[in-house]
């Protein structure tokens, strides 16, 4: 409470993504429900999953370009209310002769969401003291949190009393709400990105990118590592499910109780991520070996009460990993080219997971589950070795400093 008080603008962006979130979260467990009430097959639900990841290619950049030279505020309230229209659009869904409603839907509020991401992220900056940038995203781990365990916990019992119509149209409301909570907040802008004579926005910031990579290590690995982990991540997010229903035997029950861990593990992170004001990267990729580590502990145990302390160490170490990269962005890059930097990021991260749980999919239908889940583990720590090797070889100045 003490931050919020000190930042009582992020408090109302805070309270706008636990609102939208939640709805979000609303809408996904009653889709799901939906696609399967209507054609009883598993093949509409991967492919409405499918469609989610695609807006992120498309329409990540964009998003990205979009905040770097219009209102960031402005840009949240519109795609907002945008998403109002299709959010509640389900609800006209009957039959399977509606099924191609379900998917338009589904991608307009995914291409939503591939706007929001950047300019949502890239506004913290400017709302926020310097100084407090750490706190602040170790608080955005909260939220993923709280979304994660309020949104499927409650979207799971609404849509089971209720029926999925009602979770449509709170998420709808949701929208309302969220877009509502953003109007309060001063608008703050960042300056529009000077660049020469007949060079083009993009090349610009591209030039601008590569020049602070070059002169920054911390900021050089950030990158590397929203490269190379989401390509393991997809294997996880495939995995929590399957260990659930084949290895632990819980069914939907299961799901949740590991959805849930996944979040309590991820608001405890804060407790240690916001007091880290030196070394973020040495702390960020200790955290991803310890992550990787866990991950494969978790592929070899078979008691239930275990696998969700795991999923709750797994989910603190990736919240204090997440808190470290994202400050490192927003501490060495220029505020007037943020919203870019994190519509490439938010892009390249989810295609990579789309492409890893696709892949993670195939390879279950050849190789053991847990053999699986002891592969993604290894990968992560390997890919902790190799950022420490990369972080060893360059000149990393000084430790930050609060």
């Amino acid at each position: 409470m003490t931050i919020f008080r000190q930042e009582k603008n992020y408090f109302k962006l805070f309270l706008a993504g636990i609102v939208n979130g939640i709805g979000d979260r609303f809408s996904q467990v009653a889709l799901l429900a939906l696609l399967l009430e209507l054609t009883g097959s598993g093949r509409a639900v991967g492919l409405a999953l499918a469609i989610r990841v695609v807006p992120s290619f498309l329409f990540g950049p964009l998003g990205g370009f979009l905040a770097d030279r219009f209102s960031r505020k402005k840009i949240l309230m519109i795609t907002d209310l945008s998403r109002i229209a299709f959010a509640v659009s389900f609800v006209l869904a009957d039959d399977r002769s509606d099924l191609w409603m379900v998917y338009l839907g589904t991608f307009a509020l995914a291409a939503g969401e591939a706007i929001y991401a950047p300019a949502r992220k890239s506004f913290i900056p400017l709302l926020v003291k310097k100084e407090n940038i750490i706190k602040i995203n170790s608080m955005e781990q909260v939220m993923v949190g709280a979304v994660l365990i309020a949104g499927s916990f409650s979207g799971g019992m609404a849509a089971f009393f209720f029926g999925p119509d009602l979770t449509f149209w709170l998420n709808g409301l949701s929208f309302l709400l969220a877009a509502a909570i953003i109007y309060s907040i001063p608008d703050a802008n960042p300056n529009r990105p000077v660049r020469k004579k007949g060079e083009s926005d993009i090349l610009h910031s591209l030039k601008t990118v590569k020049k602070f990579m070059a002169a920054s290590a911390p900021l050089s690995i950030a990158f590397l590592f929203e490269f190379i982990v989401p390509l393991f991540n997809g294997i996880d997010n495939v995995l929590i499910s399957v260990y659930a229903v084949q290895e632990f035997h819980l069914g939907d029950l299961g799901v949740g109780l590991f959805y849930g861990a996944l979040g309590i593990g991820l608001m405890l992170s804060s407790i240690i991520a916001r007091r880290l004001h030196r070394l973020l990267l040495f702390a960020g990729l200790a955290a991803l070996l310890f992550e990787g580590l866990f991950h494969m502990i978790l592929s070899q145990v078979s008691l239930v009460p275990l696998a969700c302390i795991l999923y709750i160490s797994v989910s603190f170490a990736s919240g204090i990993c997440n808190t470290c990269f994202d400050s490192i962005v927003m501490k060495e890059m220029p505020r007037e080219h943020q919203g870019f930097v994190f519509g490439i990021l938010t892009t390249v991260s989810n295609t990579l997971i789309g492409i890893s749980m696709f892949a993670a999919g195939i390879l279950l239908e050849a190789v053991p589950n847990r053999m699986l889940g002891l592969i993604g583990g290894t990968g992560i720590v390997l890919t902790g070795l190799f950022l420490f090797m990369v972080y060893s070889f360059r000149d990393i100045g000084q430790p930050y400093k609060s």
